[in-house]
């Protein structure tokens, strides 16, 4: 029964991150692109720039640049570790271009729907701040489609408490440091019927008791900790991968052709092109996807907290969140683990990456293996706070805000960290994953219907502040 209940969550599963989904994220991205002129390249210097410079005046509960920390710490996380590798092994090293393509068109998704939540949020008279997919399908489309936000709102809380929030993250971090501790489980003690790790058992509570203390102090406290922990592993890991480019200079040209070669079916064998090709889009556009959430309707949720005034500011403030997780940390990954050739030698998920460590950096592959797993650990660390986030406001908005609820959540959601690494159940990670890209459907609904706004709205902006003239076109 267990089995047959697995296979067809497995095929639910597989059918939901199958084509129809990335096709309709790709559509949105493409006709927002062509709508706004490409304003992901024209724009991106402005962009960074507001990354840096936070309104004085704004509304809003965090600095923009808190905003986006608290989403990139939920965004950043194994998937640019695990996920990229994954997607290397099983598409070849082309699949690293669709990533690139993936992202393109994804940051102009992740603009459209952070100068969405902005525009149709709520401040209330305590300076709170609610918004995201679920108010601008409600204020934008009408409140007929108010069943619309519910929808998205209820697989945005499955997912937090149940899945990529708490049972995974917490996994991969005790699995991390069980493999580098202990990973012939010498030191074991007995709970709930079975023998676990020490280290799985000691590595649980201290993620519990540290995330416990930072949920708790809610969206201040997280952006407060994603603010100073974010910048850190992103710059870390960015760092670790440079030494093996820098290492290994005269092979990165040869990276660069073997990813394109490889993208388009080039180095198949003859009548194996298309095929090929056809492996490394689809897994490359899943994997991408998947890792910067451009379309999902987490980001936004982030967005809206911000301390600002106009949309569109942080409209491009979260649109660098997916070309900082795709574009540069995804990037790192995949020349690292294709200047290496890890990903041709029947590994598979964080091994493949391990190894490129170990071949690539020219320290002892105990000291590689360490770095890897801290920075395991602080990219999953952070995807628990982020999701704790989401998912709470996604519960606020069922709920409307009775305090008791949200703070009972919050206690839940802590008890999910803990139980954690106890978890066995593939059943409920793959729930979680079907809920994830459900959230997908709502927002992406909203994001074309709205797309009119999107346009004048940035229109508007573009003229008032004088940057240009005529920018996007006509609504």
């Amino acid at each position: 029964m267990l089995n047959t209940l697995n296979d067809v969550l497995n095929n639910v599963d597989n059918f939901i991150w199958g084509m129809p989904l990335i096709i309709l994220i790709l559509f949105t991205g493409i006709l927002l692109t062509v709508r706004l002129r490409g304003l992901q390249i024209r724009h991106l210097g402005k962009a960074l720039h507001y990354v840096f410079h936070n309104e004085d005046d704004g509304e809003g509960e965090v600095t923009s640049f808190g905003a986006l920390c608290t989403a990139l710490s939920a965004t950043i996380g194994t998937g640019n570790i695990v996920g990229c590798a994954t997607a290397i092994v099983a598409g070849g090293p082309g699949a690293l271009f669709w990533m690139w393509l993936a992202a393109f068109f994804g940051m102009a998704t992740k603009y459209a729907e952070g100068m969405l939540a902005v525009k149709y949020r709520v401040i209330a008279e305590d300076g709170h701040a609610l918004g995201g997919p679920f108010y601008y399908i409600e204020k934008g489309m009408g409140k007929n489609f108010k069943w619309l936000a519910k929808l998205f709102c209820v697989f945005g809380t499955m997912v937090g408490l149940f899945g990529i929030g708490t049972f995974t993250q917490v996994n991969g971090i005790t699995s991390a440091v069980n493999n580098f501790f202990d990973p012939s489980n010498v030191h074991t003690i007995s709970l709930f019927g079975m023998n676990y790790s020490i280290s799985v058992v000691v590595a649980g509570i201290i993620v519990t008791i540290c995330a416990g203390l930072v949920i708790i102090g809610g969206i201040k406290r997280i952006s407060k900790v994603s603010e100073v922990i974010v910048p850190f592993m992103a710059v870390t890991y960015i760092g670790v991968c440079l030494i093996i480019v820098f290492t290994h200079l005269p092979q990165v040209p040869a990276a660069f052709a073997e990813i394109v070669q490889s993208a388009f079916g080039l180095k198949a064998v003859a009548g194996g092109a298309i095929g090929a090709m056809t492996v490394a889009m689809q897994k490359g556009i899943a994997r991408g996807i998947f890792s910067n959430e451009a379309g999902l309707g987490s980001a936004p949720i982030a967005a809206a907290a911000a301390q600002t005034n106009e949309p569109v500011r942080q409209g491009l403030v979260s649109m660098t969140g997916t070309f900082i997780d795709t574009i540069i940390v995804c990037t790192m990954t995949g020349l690292a683990i294709v200047m290496t050739g890890a990903w041709d030698m029947g590994l598979e998920g964080v091994a493949v990456t391990t190894k490129a460590f170990a071949l690539g950096l020219p320290f002892p592959a105990k000291a590689s293996a360490f770095v890897l797993m801290m920075c395991l650990v602080f990219f999953a660390f952070t995807t628990i706070l982020g999701w704790a986030y989401y998912s709470e406001r996604c519960l606020e908005y069922l709920v409307n805000g009775k305090k008791f609820v949200i703070t009972a959540f919050k206690w839940f959601y802590i008890l999910a960290v803990f139980i954690g690494p106890f978890m066995t159940v593939s059943a409920v990670w793959t729930i979680a994953d079907i809920c994830n890209g459900l959230m997908a459907f709502p927002n992406l609904v909203a994001l074309l219907v709205l797309n009119g706004d999107v346009v004048s709205e940035t229109r508007g902006y573009l003229e008032r502040v004088g940057i240009v003239k005529t920018t996007v076109g006509e609504a």
